[in-house]
């Protein structure tokens, strides 16, 4: 027989209950059975992330170095490209097989952050020109950063299954906020003034958000890209409970079998990864002012090479110049002797 529970006026708490246990359950259930509607949106992330990863995989490591450190010295000049080189090479230095998992932690990333952006951008937007919207998804987003983020590996382990795909969903639910903030935050801190001038100009909606608002929030927005990467490679380790491969993968590996020296290495990995990702993220944000010139083609590689081009064809057209310089003499001369 079991016991009944009275009711305590100081402690009401244990004789109440709401079910959500058991309607958590039937969450569960309806996911399960209706696994197969959520496949394209599964299809769409894994395609994106066995794109980024057969690229990274297939170019050699001297290659893609090389190609992070032309990048970095383009949006954030030599210093930056000088550390992120150093830290690439570290990176492949830390063991012999590190690398190919660097690759794949940093395809995931790539792909969460390409989906954050897509999704959070327009939401940014809309909130920036919706009180209401704003309003309403304020205390949605407020939700998504509490929530611990183990709790968001059982939902989407339940619709997904696990491996790469439901990593993704999970860091994207977990970085998204941080993106649709600043985006809304950088378009609403724009100077009314100057939307004025543009609308005043007869400058349409449209024009006024993609030749005004965006280009001045994006400094702004770049954080939010930047806040977006660093939660998702945060969120490395987490995911990789749920199978997702690479450093996390690594990481968790070695502390089930205790081995210090693997989690070290696997946890620098990731800390050289996102020096990378943020300094070059940072440069985005740089104005011309900063760089020290007006265009960001006007400096680094391209510049470099620009400058090569316009110094190489000097001599050629000083050689015309003298050519032409030196016909007209003899026609000058030609002319008096007749």
């Amino acid at each position: 027989m079991s016991e009944e529970t009275t009711f305590n006026i100081l402690n009401p708490f244990t004789s109440l209950d709401l079910g959500i246990a058991s309607w958590a359950d039937g969450i569960k259930g309806w996911a399960i059975a209706n696994r197969s509607a959520i496949q394209p949106l599964k299809r769409v992330i894994n395609d994106t992330i066995m794109g980024f990863e057969g690229v990274l995989q297939a170019i050699p490591p001297v290659i893609t170095i090389a190609f992070f450190v032309l990048l970095a010295w383009q949006l954030c000049g030599q210093r930056v490209a000088v550390i992120v080189g150093v830290s690439l090479i570290a990176l492949g230095l830390l063991d012999p097989t590190i690398w190919p998992l660097a690759m794949t932690t940093l395809a995931i990333v790539l792909s969460s952050v390409l989906i954050c952006i897509v999704i959070g951008l327009p939401i940014g937007i809309l909130a920036a020109k919706s009180d209401r919207f704003h309003t309403i998804i304020r205390p949605i987003l407020d939700t998504m950063q509490t929530i611990p983020a183990f709790v968001y590996l059982v939902p989407v382990v339940m619709l997904v299954g696990i491996g790469n795909v439901s990593g993704v969903i999970v860091t994207i639910v977990f970085a998204l906020p941080p993106l649709i903030r600043l985006t809304s935050l950088g378009i609403r801190q724009v100077d009314s003034n100057v939307v004025e001038a543009a609308r005043a100009f007869g400058a349409n909606p449209l024009q006024i958000m993609f030749k005004v608002e965006l280009p001045l929030a994006t400094p702004t927005i770049m954080a939010g890209v930047n806040q977006t990467i660093m939660l998702a490679l945060s969120m490395v380790v987490i995911a990789s409970m749920i199978a997702v491969k690479g450093l996390g993968n690594e990481v968790l590996r070695a502390m089930g079998r205790l081995d210090a020296g693997k989690a070290i290495v696997g946890g620098l990995g990731i800390v050289l990864l996102a020096i990378v990702l943020d300094r070059i993220t940072q440069g985005v944000t740089q104005t011309g002012r900063e760089r020290g010139y007006r265009h960001w083609w006007q400096g680094g590689p391209i510049g470099l090479l620009l400058w090569a081009i316009t110094f190489l064809r000097r001599p050629s057209a000083a050689a015309t110049e003298a050519a032409s310089g030196g016909d007209t003499v003899q026609i000058s001369s030609a002319s008096s002797e007749g």
